[in-house]
């Protein structure tokens, strides 16, 4: 059924097709029937699926990645289709239009995505609005883990970059059950020279500077890219360590285009971006077999990238993944990957 929905869809430009799903995701779930129906259809919930990491319990392992639901709009929506935890954004201190459309292309005989979205967002104080409503709404009642997304708006110089943090971390530390330091990003000009050792160290200090002075200082996560090379990786591990991280989300999109089907013509049209989906898969393995043998067993590992299957989640968490997101993969095998990666976890832990 997804196959015919999908076809309908991407007969849509990709971003239009976006916004119609979820906007009708979003609708359906809001009628009581459907929305039980919903739950019933995709979600799984049993014991042994929860997860225990830095104070927080996990219904299950399988989040969803950030960029998905960049404004926090849809989270009463998503969660009806099982995710354990959800992230928001990526939001940055004041709103930004993100690149020029066209800026996200499919590439279907990859079974994979290129984006320049540009970090495109409402900015932090809509998002800190809507997490607050949504949070009084729920008034304590069960919901996924909420972590959010944090970057730097474009113009903002890499020298003030921790600047634009702070602004989002201090605006947004009430709602967040975690938050991620995004400066993998391939889209934002320069962002990506914020993972070199003492770039990353002075924000990350800056942030836990402020982070421990919370009654309750939130789990600080940081997303890297997978293009990184081994020394870089190594200098990754020693920076988790010496920063305090509670976890690391490994990766983000790539710049390569190697080994892809998709003509190279094609590629040319489509032009810079981040690609995702099925061609990652293997790169952001190693990336995490590498990592979980240099990181403290204390460290949290995410993993993503090319999460498409049972099969394709079960090699992230033998690499040493804690937990996994996925994003590509429910754009091409819809919602219902979700519980057949949970039946296939409980499979593998009998």
């Amino acid at each position: 059924m997804y196959a015919l929905f999908r076809s309908l869809l991407f007969a849509l430009p990709p971003e239009q097709a976006h916004r119609v799903a979820m906007i009708g995701l979003d609708y359906t779930t809001s009628l009581p029937l459907l929305r039980t129906a919903c739950r019933q259809l995709f979600c799984l919930e049993a014991p042994g699926l929860r997860r225990k990491y830095m104070g927080l319990t996990f219904a299950n392992p399988v989040g969803l990645a950030a960029g998905f639901d960049k404004n926090g709009c849809y989270l009463d929506a998503l969660a009806c289709l099982g995710f354990g935890f959800i992230e928001v954004g990526t939001v940055t201190p004041r709103p930004q239009a993100g690149n020029p459309p066209p800026r996200l292309f499919r590439l279907p005989v990859d079974q994979a995505l290129i984006n320049r979205m540009g970090f495109n967002n409402e900015g932090v104080e809509a998002l800190a609005r809507r997490l607050q409503r949504w949070n009084e709404r729920l008034q304590g009642e069960p919901r996924p883990i909420v972590g959010i997304n944090i970057g730097k708006n474009k113009d903002t110089p890499n020298e003030r970059a921790h600047e634009d943090y702070l602004t989002c971390f201090r605006a947004l530390a009430l709602w967040a059950d975690y938050f991620t330091i995004n400066v993998s990003s391939p889209n934002t000009p320069g962002l990506r020279e914020l993972q070199g050792k003492e770039p990353l160290l002075r924000l990350l200090d800056a942030i836990q500077e402020v982070n421990n002075r919370l009654n309750r200082p939130k789990p600080i996560l940081l997303k890297i890219a997978p293009d990184l090379t081994h020394d870089q990786l190594d200098e990754i591990a020693a920076v988790a360590k010496q920063a305090q991280l509670n976890g690391l989300i490994a990766t983000n999109t790539t710049l390569s285009r190697t080994g892809l089907r998709t003509p190279s013509s094609r590629l040319e049209a489509i032009g810079a971006g981040g690609l995702s989906g099925a061609p990652l898969r293997q790169r952001a393995t190693e990336v995490i077999r590498y990592l979980r043998q240099r990181l403290d067993q204390k460290i949290l590992l995410i993993g993503v990238g090319g999460i498409d299957s049972p099969q394709a989640a079960q090699e992230k968490f033998q690499a040493g993944a804690d937990l996994i997101q996925i994003y590509t993969g429910l754009i091409y095998k819809g919602p219902g990957l979700i519980r057949k990666i949970l039946q296939g976890v409980q499979d593998n832990a009998q």
